[in-house]
Protein backbone atom coordinates (compact mmCIF):
# COMPACT_ATOMS: atom_id res chain seq x y z
CA UNK A 1 0.00 0.00 0.00
CA UNK A 2 1.28 3.49 -0.85
CA UNK A 3 2.22 5.71 2.06
CA UNK A 4 0.65 9.14 2.41
CA UNK A 5 4.02 10.68 1.57
CA UNK A 6 4.32 8.74 -1.67
CA UNK A 7 0.74 9.52 -2.65
CA UNK A 8 1.34 13.20 -2.03
CA UNK A 9 4.46 13.22 -4.18
CA UNK A 10 2.73 11.35 -6.97
CA UNK A 11 -0.30 13.59 -6.78
CA UNK A 12 1.96 16.60 -7.14
CA UNK A 13 3.63 15.02 -10.15
CA UNK A 14 0.26 14.45 -11.73
CA UNK A 15 -0.90 17.99 -11.10
CA UNK A 16 2.23 19.42 -12.70
CA UNK A 17 1.70 17.17 -15.69
CA UNK A 18 -1.95 18.09 -16.10
CA UNK A 19 -1.43 21.79 -15.58
CA UNK A 20 1.30 21.83 -18.20
CA UNK A 21 -1.20 20.38 -20.67
CA UNK A 22 -4.03 22.78 -19.84
CA UNK A 23 -2.69 26.03 -18.47
CA UNK A 24 -6.02 27.90 -18.55
CA UNK A 25 -7.67 25.63 -15.97
CA UNK A 26 -6.02 25.60 -12.52
CA UNK A 27 -8.78 23.83 -10.60
CA UNK A 28 -9.07 20.13 -9.94
CA UNK A 29 -11.53 18.34 -12.15
CA UNK A 30 -14.07 15.73 -11.14
CA UNK A 31 -12.60 12.55 -9.70
CA UNK A 32 -13.30 9.74 -12.18
CA UNK A 33 -14.41 6.34 -11.02
CA UNK A 34 -12.05 3.40 -11.03
CA UNK A 35 -14.05 1.80 -13.84
CA UNK A 36 -12.91 4.64 -16.10
CA UNK A 37 -9.27 3.63 -15.75
CA UNK A 38 -7.75 1.63 -18.57
CA UNK A 39 -4.61 -0.42 -18.08
CA UNK A 40 -3.18 -3.85 -18.93
CA UNK A 41 -1.18 -6.44 -17.07
CA UNK A 42 0.10 -8.94 -19.63
CA UNK A 43 2.17 -12.09 -19.06
CA UNK A 44 4.41 -13.10 -21.96
CA UNK A 45 4.25 -16.88 -22.02
CA UNK A 46 6.43 -17.08 -25.13
CA UNK A 47 9.38 -15.40 -23.42
CA UNK A 48 8.75 -17.29 -20.17
CA UNK A 49 6.39 -20.30 -20.16
CA UNK A 50 6.01 -19.75 -16.44
CA UNK A 51 4.74 -16.19 -16.95
CA UNK A 52 7.76 -14.56 -15.36
CA UNK A 53 7.84 -11.63 -17.81
CA UNK A 54 5.01 -9.16 -17.25
CA UNK A 55 4.15 -6.00 -19.22
CA UNK A 56 2.46 -3.11 -17.46
CA UNK A 57 0.63 -0.73 -19.81
CA UNK A 58 -1.22 2.46 -18.88
CA UNK A 59 -4.01 3.19 -21.37
CA UNK A 60 -5.63 6.03 -19.41
CA UNK A 61 -4.87 9.26 -21.31
CA UNK A 62 -3.50 12.31 -19.50
CA UNK A 63 -2.70 10.40 -16.33
CA UNK A 64 0.44 9.42 -14.47
CA UNK A 65 0.42 5.70 -13.60
CA UNK A 66 1.40 4.42 -10.18
CA UNK A 67 2.43 0.77 -10.35
CA UNK A 68 3.21 -1.30 -7.26
CA UNK A 69 4.13 -4.82 -8.33
CA UNK A 70 5.32 -6.20 -5.00
CA UNK A 71 9.05 -6.17 -5.65
CA UNK A 72 9.12 -2.50 -6.59
CA UNK A 73 7.23 0.52 -7.87
CA UNK A 74 7.13 2.39 -11.18
CA UNK A 75 5.62 5.48 -12.81
CA UNK A 76 6.32 4.47 -16.40
CA UNK A 77 3.54 4.46 -19.00
CA UNK A 78 4.85 1.09 -20.18
CA UNK A 79 7.13 -1.09 -18.09
CA UNK A 80 8.50 -4.62 -18.20
CA UNK A 81 8.77 -6.58 -14.97
CA UNK A 82 10.50 -9.93 -14.59
CA UNK A 83 9.79 -12.16 -11.61
CA UNK A 84 12.52 -14.69 -10.90
CA UNK A 85 10.53 -16.81 -8.45
CA UNK A 86 7.27 -18.63 -8.88
CA UNK A 87 4.28 -17.56 -6.81
CA UNK A 88 1.30 -15.23 -6.78
CA UNK A 89 1.97 -11.53 -7.28
CA UNK A 90 -0.46 -8.69 -6.67
CA UNK A 91 -0.19 -5.84 -9.17
CA UNK A 92 -1.62 -2.58 -7.87
CA UNK A 93 -2.44 0.20 -10.29
CA UNK A 94 -3.50 3.75 -9.59
CA UNK A 95 -3.54 6.89 -11.71
CA UNK A 96 -2.96 10.54 -10.90
CA UNK A 97 -5.78 12.37 -12.69
CA UNK A 98 -7.02 15.93 -12.85
CA UNK A 99 -9.33 15.16 -9.96
CA UNK A 100 -6.81 13.33 -7.79
CA UNK A 101 -5.50 9.83 -7.27
CA UNK A 102 -7.75 6.96 -8.40
CA UNK A 103 -6.92 3.34 -7.58
CA UNK A 104 -8.11 0.35 -9.57
CA UNK A 105 -8.81 -3.10 -8.18
CA UNK A 106 -5.58 -5.08 -7.77
CA UNK A 107 -4.72 -7.74 -10.32
CA UNK A 108 -3.22 -11.03 -9.14
CA UNK A 109 -1.00 -13.02 -11.49
CA UNK A 110 0.52 -16.44 -10.98
CA UNK A 111 4.07 -17.30 -11.97
CA UNK A 112 4.31 -21.08 -12.24
CA UNK A 113 8.07 -21.58 -12.65
CA UNK A 114 11.29 -20.13 -11.31
CA UNK A 115 13.53 -18.36 -13.80
CA UNK A 116 16.68 -17.71 -11.83
CA UNK A 117 18.40 -16.22 -14.87
CA UNK A 118 16.85 -12.95 -13.75
CA UNK A 119 18.79 -12.94 -10.48
CA UNK A 120 22.05 -14.68 -11.36
CA UNK A 121 23.88 -11.57 -12.52
CA UNK A 122 27.11 -10.94 -10.56
CA UNK A 123 25.58 -7.77 -9.14
CA UNK A 124 22.67 -9.72 -7.65
CA UNK A 125 25.23 -12.03 -6.05
CA UNK A 126 27.24 -9.12 -4.64
CA UNK A 127 24.10 -7.60 -3.16
CA UNK A 128 22.43 -10.72 -1.77
CA UNK A 129 25.02 -13.49 -1.71
CA UNK A 130 23.36 -15.33 -4.61
CA UNK A 131 20.34 -17.57 -5.16
CA UNK A 132 19.39 -19.39 -1.97
CA UNK A 133 21.59 -17.07 0.09
CA UNK A 134 21.30 -13.80 1.96
CA UNK A 135 23.69 -11.00 2.79
CA UNK A 136 23.58 -8.43 5.57
CA UNK A 137 24.81 -4.87 5.26
CA UNK A 138 25.40 -2.06 7.78
CA UNK A 139 26.15 1.64 7.49
CA UNK A 140 29.81 2.54 7.93
CA UNK A 141 29.05 4.05 11.34
CA UNK A 142 28.88 3.03 14.98
CA UNK A 143 28.72 4.49 18.47
CA UNK A 144 32.52 4.80 18.56
CA UNK A 145 32.62 6.91 15.41
CA UNK A 146 34.96 4.45 13.68
CA UNK A 147 35.66 5.02 9.98
CA UNK A 148 36.18 1.49 8.76
CA UNK A 149 36.28 2.23 5.02
CA UNK A 150 34.61 5.56 4.24
CA UNK A 151 35.19 8.87 6.01
CA UNK A 152 31.48 9.13 6.89
CA UNK A 153 28.29 7.05 6.58
CA UNK A 154 26.90 9.76 4.26
CA UNK A 155 28.37 11.69 1.35
CA UNK A 156 26.77 14.19 -1.02
CA UNK A 157 26.96 14.63 -4.78
CA UNK A 158 25.65 17.01 -7.41
CA UNK A 159 22.95 15.41 -9.53
CA UNK A 160 25.23 15.27 -12.59
CA UNK A 161 27.79 13.22 -10.70
CA UNK A 162 25.58 10.64 -8.98
CA UNK A 163 26.00 7.77 -11.42
CA UNK A 164 27.75 4.45 -11.23
CA UNK A 165 29.06 2.29 -14.06
CA UNK A 166 29.85 -1.39 -14.39
CA UNK A 167 33.45 -2.46 -14.25
CA UNK A 168 34.97 -3.85 -17.42
CA UNK A 169 34.18 -7.42 -16.37
CA UNK A 170 30.64 -6.53 -15.27
CA UNK A 171 31.17 -7.91 -11.78
CA UNK A 172 31.26 -4.70 -9.77
CA UNK A 173 29.97 -1.14 -9.95
CA UNK A 174 32.28 1.83 -9.69
CA UNK A 175 31.39 5.44 -8.94
CA UNK A 176 33.07 7.41 -11.69
CA UNK A 177 32.70 11.02 -12.77
CA UNK A 178 30.42 11.18 -15.79
CA UNK A 179 29.66 14.91 -15.94
CA UNK A 180 29.81 16.35 -19.44
CA UNK A 181 30.75 19.67 -17.86
CA UNK A 182 33.14 18.93 -14.96
CA UNK A 183 33.14 22.60 -13.98
CA UNK A 184 29.35 22.79 -13.96
CA UNK A 185 27.34 23.62 -10.82
CA UNK A 186 26.03 20.07 -10.40
CA UNK A 187 29.27 18.16 -10.95
CA UNK A 188 30.71 17.84 -7.46
CA UNK A 189 31.11 15.46 -4.54
CA UNK A 190 31.57 16.08 -0.84
CA UNK A 191 32.61 13.53 1.75
CA UNK A 192 32.34 14.81 5.33
CA UNK A 193 34.75 13.66 7.99
CA UNK A 194 32.61 11.66 10.42
CA UNK A 195 34.87 12.64 13.33
CA UNK A 196 35.01 16.41 12.94
CA UNK A 197 31.86 17.07 10.85
CA UNK A 198 29.53 15.96 13.63
CA UNK A 199 26.48 17.34 11.79
CA UNK A 200 26.79 14.65 9.13
CA UNK A 201 25.56 11.75 11.26
CA UNK A 202 25.18 10.64 14.84
CA UNK A 203 27.70 8.22 16.25
CA UNK A 204 25.35 5.33 16.94
CA UNK A 205 24.24 1.85 15.87
CA UNK A 206 22.12 2.26 12.74
CA UNK A 207 21.01 -1.37 12.60
CA UNK A 208 21.27 -3.74 9.64
CA UNK A 209 19.58 -4.69 6.38
CA UNK A 210 19.49 -8.18 4.89
CA UNK A 211 18.95 -8.80 1.17
CA UNK A 212 17.79 -12.37 0.60
CA UNK A 213 17.26 -14.62 -2.41
CA UNK A 214 15.80 -17.48 -0.40
CA UNK A 215 12.57 -18.19 -2.26
CA UNK A 216 12.24 -14.57 -3.35
CA UNK A 217 13.90 -11.15 -3.29
CA UNK A 218 13.16 -10.30 0.33
CA UNK A 219 14.50 -7.37 2.31
CA UNK A 220 14.51 -7.11 6.09
CA UNK A 221 15.69 -3.89 7.75
CA UNK A 222 16.22 -3.10 11.41
CA UNK A 223 16.57 0.70 11.61
CA UNK A 224 17.15 0.70 15.38
CA UNK A 225 14.67 3.53 15.76
CA UNK A 226 16.39 5.91 13.35
CA UNK A 227 13.79 8.46 12.15
CA UNK A 228 11.27 6.64 14.34
CA UNK A 229 11.46 3.40 12.33
CA UNK A 230 12.00 0.01 13.94
CA UNK A 231 11.93 -3.13 11.74
CA UNK A 232 10.58 -3.55 8.22
CA UNK A 233 10.01 -6.55 5.97
CA UNK A 234 9.49 -6.22 2.24
CA UNK A 235 10.86 -7.00 -1.19
CA UNK A 236 13.33 -5.46 -3.60
CA UNK A 237 14.35 -5.41 -7.25
CA UNK A 238 17.80 -4.77 -8.67
CA UNK A 239 17.87 -3.49 -12.25
CA UNK A 240 21.35 -4.43 -13.44
CA UNK A 241 20.92 -2.44 -16.67
CA UNK A 242 19.97 0.91 -15.14
CA UNK A 243 21.83 0.28 -11.86
CA UNK A 244 18.81 1.10 -9.76
CA UNK A 245 17.46 -0.54 -6.62
CA UNK A 246 13.74 -0.45 -5.88
CA UNK A 247 12.23 -1.67 -2.62
CA UNK A 248 8.71 -2.15 -1.32
CA UNK A 249 7.53 -2.06 2.32
CA UNK A 250 11.14 -1.92 3.55
CA UNK A 251 13.77 0.74 2.97
CA UNK A 252 17.57 0.63 3.11
CA UNK A 253 19.38 2.06 6.12
CA UNK A 254 19.84 5.83 6.28
CA UNK A 255 20.67 8.67 8.68
CA UNK A 256 18.06 10.50 10.73
CA UNK A 257 17.33 13.36 8.30
CA UNK A 258 17.18 11.29 5.11
CA UNK A 259 13.37 10.67 5.05
CA UNK A 260 12.62 14.39 5.35
CA UNK A 261 15.11 15.44 2.68
CA UNK A 262 14.55 13.00 -0.18
CA UNK A 263 11.85 12.18 -2.72
CA UNK A 264 11.51 8.55 -1.73
CA UNK A 265 13.42 6.10 0.45
CA UNK A 266 12.30 3.26 -1.84
CA UNK A 267 14.14 4.24 -5.03
CA UNK A 268 17.96 4.37 -5.19
CA UNK A 269 20.82 4.60 -7.63
CA UNK A 270 23.72 2.20 -7.21
CA UNK A 271 26.94 4.23 -7.31
CA UNK A 272 29.33 1.48 -6.27
CA UNK A 273 29.01 -2.18 -5.33
CA UNK A 274 31.77 -4.61 -4.41
CA UNK A 275 32.04 -7.67 -2.20
CA UNK A 276 32.59 -5.55 0.89
CA UNK A 277 31.22 -2.07 0.15
CA UNK A 278 28.16 -0.43 -1.38
CA UNK A 279 27.09 3.16 -2.06
CA UNK A 280 23.45 4.04 -2.77
CA UNK A 281 22.30 7.49 -3.86
CA UNK A 282 18.87 9.01 -3.24
CA UNK A 283 17.61 12.31 -4.70
CA UNK A 284 17.08 15.36 -2.51
CA UNK A 285 13.56 16.68 -3.08
CA UNK A 286 14.52 20.36 -2.88
CA UNK A 287 18.08 20.50 -4.28
CA UNK A 288 19.93 19.35 -7.38
CA UNK A 289 21.87 16.86 -5.32
CA UNK A 290 21.86 13.33 -3.99
CA UNK A 291 22.54 11.87 -0.58
CA UNK A 292 24.99 8.99 -0.84
CA UNK A 293 24.74 6.35 1.90
CA UNK A 294 27.87 4.27 2.49
CA UNK A 295 27.53 0.62 3.51
CA UNK A 296 29.76 -2.26 4.53
CA UNK A 297 28.98 -5.94 4.43
CA UNK A 298 28.42 -7.12 7.98
CA UNK A 299 31.16 -9.69 7.50
CA UNK A 300 33.66 -6.99 6.60
CA UNK A 301 32.47 -4.74 9.42
CA UNK A 302 32.59 -7.49 12.05
CA UNK A 303 36.12 -8.51 11.05
CA UNK A 304 37.50 -5.00 10.79
CA UNK A 305 40.29 -4.12 13.16
CA UNK A 306 41.59 -0.59 13.72
CA UNK A 307 44.78 0.07 11.79
CA UNK A 308 47.88 0.50 13.90
CA UNK A 309 48.73 4.11 14.63
CA UNK A 310 51.22 5.53 12.18
CA UNK A 311 54.78 5.08 13.29
CA UNK A 312 56.13 8.22 14.86
CA UNK A 313 58.52 9.99 12.54
CA UNK A 314 61.72 11.28 14.14
CA UNK A 315 62.14 15.02 14.50
CA UNK A 316 63.66 16.94 11.65
CA UNK A 317 67.43 16.73 11.88
CA UNK A 318 67.49 13.77 14.27
CA UNK A 319 70.59 11.55 14.04
CA UNK A 320 72.06 13.62 11.21
CA UNK A 321 74.38 12.31 8.53
CA UNK A 322 77.39 14.44 7.60
CA UNK A 323 79.82 14.37 4.75
CA UNK A 324 83.50 14.19 5.77
CA UNK A 325 84.44 17.47 7.38
CA UNK A 326 80.90 18.87 7.23
CA UNK A 327 80.27 18.87 11.00
CA UNK A 328 83.63 20.53 11.63
CA UNK A 329 82.78 23.22 9.10
CA UNK A 330 79.38 23.79 10.69
CA UNK A 331 80.89 24.24 14.16
CA UNK A 332 83.79 26.47 13.16
CA UNK A 333 82.75 28.24 9.98
CA UNK A 334 85.60 26.68 7.99
CA UNK A 335 89.39 26.62 7.81
CA UNK A 336 91.07 29.57 9.56
CA UNK A 337 87.68 30.59 10.97
CA UNK A 338 85.83 30.48 14.26
CA UNK A 339 82.11 30.50 15.11
CA UNK A 340 80.32 31.64 18.30
CA UNK A 341 77.37 29.73 19.75
CA UNK A 342 75.01 30.63 22.62
CA UNK A 343 72.50 28.61 24.59
CA UNK A 344 68.96 29.28 23.26
CA UNK A 345 67.89 30.76 26.60
CA UNK A 346 65.02 32.79 25.16
CA UNK A 347 63.70 30.04 22.95
CA UNK A 348 63.81 26.27 23.51
CA UNK A 349 67.03 25.61 25.45
CA UNK A 350 66.58 22.00 26.67
CA UNK A 351 64.72 18.86 25.66
CA UNK A 352 64.35 15.17 26.36
CA UNK A 353 64.61 13.56 22.91
CA UNK A 354 63.11 10.06 23.16
CA UNK A 355 63.24 7.69 20.20
CA UNK A 356 63.92 10.61 17.94
CA UNK A 357 61.13 12.87 19.22
CA UNK A 358 61.46 15.86 21.51
CA UNK A 359 58.58 17.36 23.44
CA UNK A 360 59.55 20.85 24.62
CA UNK A 361 58.59 23.85 22.52
CA UNK A 362 60.12 26.63 24.63
CA UNK A 363 61.68 27.18 28.05
CA UNK A 364 58.27 27.29 29.73
CA UNK A 365 57.72 23.62 28.80
CA UNK A 366 59.98 22.52 31.67
CA UNK A 367 59.55 25.43 34.07
CA UNK A 368 60.59 25.33 36.82
CA UNK A 369 61.82 21.80 37.44
CA UNK A 370 64.03 22.17 34.37
CA UNK A 371 64.70 25.59 33.01
CA UNK A 372 64.30 28.41 35.53
CA UNK A 373 65.63 31.81 36.53
CA UNK A 374 68.90 30.36 37.81
CA UNK A 375 69.67 29.22 34.28
CA UNK A 376 68.78 32.61 32.83
CA UNK A 377 71.25 34.21 35.25
CA UNK A 378 73.96 31.59 34.73
CA UNK A 379 74.17 31.86 30.93
CA UNK A 380 73.47 35.57 30.49
CA UNK A 381 76.07 37.17 28.16
CA UNK A 382 77.85 33.81 27.85
CA UNK A 383 79.03 31.91 24.80
CA UNK A 384 81.13 29.08 23.41
CA UNK A 385 83.36 29.13 20.31
CA UNK A 386 84.79 26.49 18.00
CA UNK A 387 87.62 27.46 15.64
CA UNK A 388 90.12 26.04 13.14
CA UNK A 389 92.89 28.58 13.54
CA UNK A 390 96.17 26.66 13.89
CA UNK A 391 94.30 23.60 15.13
CA UNK A 392 90.86 22.77 16.59
CA UNK A 393 90.23 25.03 19.55
CA UNK A 394 87.29 25.37 21.94
CA UNK A 395 86.65 28.44 24.08
CA UNK A 396 84.03 29.05 26.77
CA UNK A 397 83.16 32.49 28.15
CA UNK A 398 80.91 32.56 31.24
CA UNK A 399 80.59 34.90 34.25
CA UNK A 400 83.41 37.00 32.84
CA UNK A 401 85.81 34.04 32.79
CA UNK A 402 87.35 32.62 29.63
CA UNK A 403 88.50 29.00 29.52
CA UNK A 404 90.40 27.54 26.59
CA UNK A 405 90.89 24.06 25.29
CA UNK A 406 90.71 21.89 22.21
CA UNK A 407 88.21 19.49 20.70
CA UNK A 408 88.01 16.42 18.50
CA UNK A 409 85.24 14.92 16.40
CA UNK A 410 84.46 11.23 15.88
CA UNK A 411 82.75 11.39 12.49
CA UNK A 412 81.59 7.77 12.78
CA UNK A 413 79.44 8.54 15.86
CA UNK A 414 78.94 12.33 15.58
CA UNK A 415 80.54 12.72 19.00
CA UNK A 416 82.51 15.79 20.04
CA UNK A 417 85.08 15.56 22.85
CA UNK A 418 86.00 18.79 24.61
CA UNK A 419 89.48 18.61 26.06
CA UNK A 420 89.57 20.28 29.48
CA UNK A 421 86.18 21.99 29.08
CA UNK A 422 82.36 21.65 29.05
CA UNK A 423 79.31 23.44 27.74
CA UNK A 424 77.90 26.43 29.63
CA UNK A 425 77.13 25.32 33.18
CA UNK A 426 74.82 26.06 36.11
CA UNK A 427 76.05 24.61 39.39
CA UNK A 428 72.68 25.38 41.01
CA UNK A 429 70.82 22.99 38.68
CA UNK A 430 70.59 19.22 38.64
CA UNK A 431 70.83 19.52 34.83
CA UNK A 432 74.32 21.03 35.05
CA UNK A 433 76.34 19.47 32.17
CA UNK A 434 79.62 18.16 33.53
CA UNK A 435 80.47 15.77 30.70
CA UNK A 436 83.09 16.70 28.14
CA UNK A 437 81.77 14.29 25.52
CA UNK A 438 78.82 15.60 23.47
CA UNK A 439 76.55 13.77 21.02
CA UNK A 440 75.16 15.72 18.10
CA UNK A 441 71.57 14.51 18.50
CA UNK A 442 69.91 16.92 16.06
CA UNK A 443 71.49 19.17 13.48
CA UNK A 444 70.40 20.89 10.29
CA UNK A 445 73.04 20.75 7.62
CA UNK A 446 71.55 23.57 5.52
CA UNK A 447 69.52 25.49 8.12
CA UNK A 448 71.89 25.46 11.10
CA UNK A 449 72.18 29.26 11.05
CA UNK A 450 68.48 29.57 11.96
CA UNK A 451 67.77 26.22 13.65
CA UNK A 452 70.99 25.66 15.60
CA UNK A 453 72.30 22.36 16.90
CA UNK A 454 71.32 20.02 19.79
CA UNK A 455 74.15 18.65 21.95
CA UNK A 456 73.25 15.53 23.94
CA UNK A 457 74.94 15.37 27.33
CA UNK A 458 73.41 12.20 28.83
CA UNK A 459 71.70 9.10 27.47
CA UNK A 460 69.20 6.65 29.01
CA UNK A 461 69.49 3.41 27.03
CA UNK A 462 66.36 1.91 28.64
CA UNK A 463 64.26 4.70 27.11
CA UNK A 464 66.39 5.46 24.06
CA UNK A 465 66.41 9.02 25.37
CA UNK A 466 68.87 11.88 25.16
CA UNK A 467 68.99 14.94 27.37
CA UNK A 468 70.12 17.74 25.07
CA UNK A 469 70.96 21.45 25.08
CA UNK A 470 70.06 23.68 22.16
CA UNK A 471 72.77 26.06 20.92
CA UNK A 472 72.24 28.72 18.28
CA UNK A 473 74.37 31.24 16.38
CA UNK A 474 73.87 34.65 18.02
Amino acid sequence: MLSNKKIGILLLMGLVFLLSCKKDNYSLGNLPGSDALKFEVLQDLQVDPGGNTVYLVNNSPQTVPVWDYGTGVSNRQRDTIRFAFKGDYVIKYAAVTGGGLVAADPVTITVTEDNLNYVNDPLWTLLSGGVGQEKTWVLDANENGDKKFFTSPIYFAGQDNAYGSKSTDGKTVEWTQVCTDPSGPNCWTYGPNYTSDTWAAEKRDYGFMTFSLKGGPFLKTDHKGVAGIATESGTYFLDVNTLTLSTSNASPLFVSYTPNDVNSVYSWRILSLTENTMQLAVKNKAKDEFQVLNYLSKTYSDNWTPPPPPAAQPDEGYNPSFKPGELLGMLTGGVNSGRFWTLDANGNPIDWIAKGNGWTIDKSSSYNWGWNESWDDAVKNSWIRFDQIGGQHYTRFQNGITTNGTFTIDEATNEITLVGNTLLTNAASWMNPTTNKLKVVKAFTTDFRTKGIWFGTSYDATKDEWFAFHYIIP
